[in-house]
């Protein structure tokens, strides 16, 4: 693992998709203006495309960006990517590598209620 991922304060996910042909720049803007939150932090911010089968990350390095990324190649392989309204998540190391591995972050939904009214 990079060494600059080892002392993280902080793993956001950018929930929804984002336009991932934006770079370095463009992903630091996004992280300053839309999110509210430092580029330059000890985090890692994570973007996902539309069809949640790319993902790029983002960290700074004492002196530079890195920027990871990942392309699923699995037949209809994709991402269980939070799509709520909420714009930035802070998640935890366990549920980033829940979503690495395909998983949801988010609890199962169970089923709602039905009234007469649905019916009439």
């Amino acid at each position: 693992m990079l060494k600059c991922l080892e002392h993280l304060d902080a793993i956001y996910v950018a929930c929804g998709p984002t336009d991932l042909r934006k770079n370095v720049d463009g992903l630091s803007i996004l992280v300053k203006q839309s999110f509210g939150l430092d580029p330059f932090s000890k985090s890692l911010f994570l973007f996902c495309n539309g069809s949640r089968n790319r993902l790029k990350g983002l960290v700074w390095d004492r002196n530079g960006f890195i920027m990871l990324y990942k392309r699923l190649d699995g037949v209809g392989a994709r991402f269980a990517w939070p799509a709520d309204p909420v714009q930035v998540r802070d998640i935890s190391r366990v549920q980033m590598d829940q979503i690495l591995n395909g998983f949801s972050i988010d609890p199962p939904k169970g089923f709602s209620e039905i009234t007469a009214r649905d019916f009439y």
